[in-house]
């Protein structure tokens, strides 16, 4: 049969993850990345953290195969805000509604409160990508939204995006790359004697009277997510007002996926008193949350920098990806990396403004990218 005499695709919109098993949602998702995982996925939206509510309507969009079930598959939501997307449009929507436009509701093709880079377009059958990405733009389209925007998408799908007219946005993070490191400290001899001697400095400063424990899997207990929903609320209620997840989206992690969770704890005399919040994908360790009940110097460069690499090298991964932000991450190691997202903006006008503004910011994110690249610890020659 040739192209021309293929059944046109067929996309639908489920009513949420929740609604596919997870054979069928992982079947399309695969298993690298645990953020699109269907455990990850369902446990926001049942956990009451990814909610119509909460200004996350969740619109995963499918096309189903001959076999009746899923072929692809992409996490979608209708957004009413711009907040826990770490990919910052608030300018554009503001220019939009002074023009007298309604920038919201928005389909934001992302996982929800993640700054972590994975698949967005989940196919059994990859020939099936460009029709996700036609399936969203139909879905703006025939709701008459302002936009849609796929966020932290991986490079191998930025073509994708960007054959189909969307626009390409870069940003940056810092990551640590395992150079075949045996230990921590032979990632320390690959420092100038300088840095080497500062991150040793650090870490001793930081566990002075301090125990460290790693807790994963079976070993997870309402205890331990009972502790670092204290350490969760006091970073959120400091960073963004309001923390995004409920107290039982931790819980449902730890039953659904403890054994990809990595639970950091500092304890002071047996009790926890700061935690850091992993997760385990097949290539790398991802840091996600903090927090901390006590002020300890140069804790948190210990429990999310320092033990997140003494655990990527016991488990052979490849890199750690510590989160959004945070220039203070390379002089302990973590690189700059670009990052991407895709953008749908059918208005003419609005599209061409948005897309000087990125053209702009890209000149500016890789010069920067370059410039920080001198700035790493590495002993130089």
């Amino acid at each position: 049969m040739s192209a021309d005499d293929r059944a046109p695709l067929v996309a639908r919109i489920a009513d949420g993850v929740a609604s596919f098993t997870p054979a069928q949602w992982d079947a399309c998702a695969g298993t690298a990345n645990p953020f699109v995982s269907h455990a990850f996925l369902s446990a926001l939206e049942e956990s009451g953290s990814a909610t119509p509510r909460a200004g996350w309507q969740p619109l995963p969009i499918a096309i189903d195969g001959p076999d009746g079930a899923p072929a692809a598959v992409m996490p979608a939501y209708a957004k009413s805000h711009s907040q826990g997307e770490y990919v910052f449009d608030h300018a554009w929507a503001d220019a939009w509604e002074r023009a007298g436009g309604d920038y919201y509701p928005k389909l934001q093709i992302a996982v929800p409160f993640t700054p972590v880079t994975g698949p967005r377009l989940l196919a059994r059958d990859p020939a099936l990508a460009p029709g996700l990405i036609a399936a969203a733009e139909a879905v703006v389209r025939e709701h008459r939204l302002s936009s849609a925007h796929a966020t932290f998408i991986p490079a191998d799908e930025v073509p994708l995006f960007e054959a189909a007219g969307w626009l390409i946005r870069a940003d940056r993070q810092f990551h640590w790359t395992n150079e075949g490191y045996g230990s921590f400290d032979d990632f320390l001899s690959a420092l100038a004697s300088r840095k080497r001697k500062a991150i040793r400095k650090e870490r001793a400063a930081a566990l002075e009277g301090l125990t460290v424990e790693h807790v994963s899997g079976a070993d997870l207990t309402e205890a331990h997510w009972d502790a670092f929903w204290h350490f969760y609320q006091d970073t959120g209620a400091r960073k963004w007002g309001r923390p995004y997840l409920t107290r039982r989206f931790f819980s449902l992690l730890g039953e659904r996926m403890g054994g990809r969770v990595l639970l950091i704890l500092a304890k002071r005399d047996g009790a926890p008193i700061a935690g850091a919040l992993n997760l385990i994908g097949e290539e790398a360790l991802y840091g996600r949350y903090w927090g901390a009940v006590e002020e300890v110097p140069f804790l948190h460069f210990e429990l999310c920098y320092y033990q997140a690499i003494d655990a990527a090298i016991a488990r052979g991964l490849a890199r750690v990806e510590a989160g959004a932000q945070g220039g203070h991450k390379l002089a302990r190691g973590y690189a700059p990396v670009a990052t991407w997202s895709a953008h749908h903006i059918p208005d003419p006008g609005f599209r061409r403004a948005v897309a000087r503004y990125l053209e702009a910011e890209r000149q500016a994110i890789a010069e920067d990218i370059e410039a920080l690249g001198e700035l790493t610890p590495f002993r130089k020659g």
